[in-house]
């Protein structure tokens, strides 16, 4: 089955570190654009950092900028977020998705609403608590 998987969510004090990993099944993603996304209970889903596809570019949601940095190793196939000096308000599920038909990342970060990504991993937990 064609999908993306996600791992390295949990538990982490504030101030603290986490990276999250995906990659994706069944399918090679060298040219798909990638990001990171988030949706806590309530809220819309906010576009977190995005790659391009050569990972040459990056683009971040403005309450992660200089904080997070999301990344892409080719040969391994799998694209990271590292999460620094991370807050109670980062507790979310954490997505990622694939595209290959997004007119920028800048867009695919800003208004994920307005795209049917290609595919969606199936989410992982960050929660920053004491």
């Amino acid at each position: 089955q064609l999908r993306l998987v996600e791992s390295g969510g949990g538990l982490v004090q504030p101030g603290g570190s986490l990276t999250l990993s995906c990659a994706p099944s069944e399918f090679t993603w060298d040219y798909y654009e990638v990001g990171w996304f988030r949706q806590a209970p309530g809220n819309e889903r906010e576009g977190v950092a995005c790659i391009s596809m050569n990972g040459r570019r990056t683009a971040y949601g403005d309450s992660v900028q200089g904080r997070f940095t999301i990344s892409r190793d080719r040969a391994r196939g799998t694209v990271y977020l590292q999460m620094n000096s991370l807050k109670p308000e980062d507790t979310s599920i954490y997505y990622c998705a694939a595209d290959r038909t997004v007119p920028s990342i800048q867009a695919m970060c800003k208004r994920p609403g307005n795209f049917r990504m290609d595919f969606w991993g199936q989410g992982t937990q960050v929660t920053v608590s004491s």
